[in-house]
């Protein structure tokens, strides 16, 4: 029986290049899987969908839309190595075959709707870079929220609207 490498690392400081090598990775290990842009980031970049199985079922998945939650990118790019793998290996993900969830159902994943927020939380924008100075700017105006690691908006700041502070 044959053996797939793990591809998604889960104990990195994940973020949008991270991402974008898993999904050509898995790509390139998973031949069925499409894999297309639902559009762009307010900083320009890709927001990539990876659609699963051909069934009349359809089913839509969405992570990474409030930056400091980017952990549930990760959740769901390991989902979809995991299924992957069952479906390859006609093994089940719980008590459902994968083959059978292939074939009834199509699932679009879209792993990281704010690519640019979460970024910004994880540190993967300069602090010397005109974008997070911008993005210091709009914070000024939400001094509740600790930045950069409350942030949950897109680089408009998008997300903050009505924010109400839980703590």
């Amino acid at each position: 029986m044959k053996s797939y490498l793990e591809i998604v690392p889960t104990n990195v400081n994940y973020n949008y290049t991270i991402l974008q090598d898993n999904i050509n990775n898995l790509q390139n290990t998973y031949k069925f899987l499409k894999i297309g842009n639902i559009g762009y980031s307010v900083l320009g970049k890709k927001i990539p969908y990876i659609k699963i199985g051909k069934g009349r079922k359809k089913v839509l998945y969405h992570a990474g839309i409030h930056a400091n939650e980017w952990i549930t990118s990760i959740l769901l790019m390991k989902f979809i190595e995991n299924f992957c793998k069952a479906y390859m290996l006609n093994k089940n993900i719980y008590s459902y075959s994968a083959k059978d969830l292939f074939n009834k159902t199509t699932l679009y994943i879209v792993p990281m709707v704010n690519p640019d927020g979460i970024d910004l939380v994880k540190g993967n924008i300069s602090k010397k870079d005109n974008i997070y100075k911008d993005y210091i700017n709009i914070a000024k105006s939400y001094t509740n929220i600790p930045f950069p690691d409350g942030w949950k908006a897109n680089f408009n700041g998008v997300g903050f609207k009505n924010y109400q502070p839980s703590y």
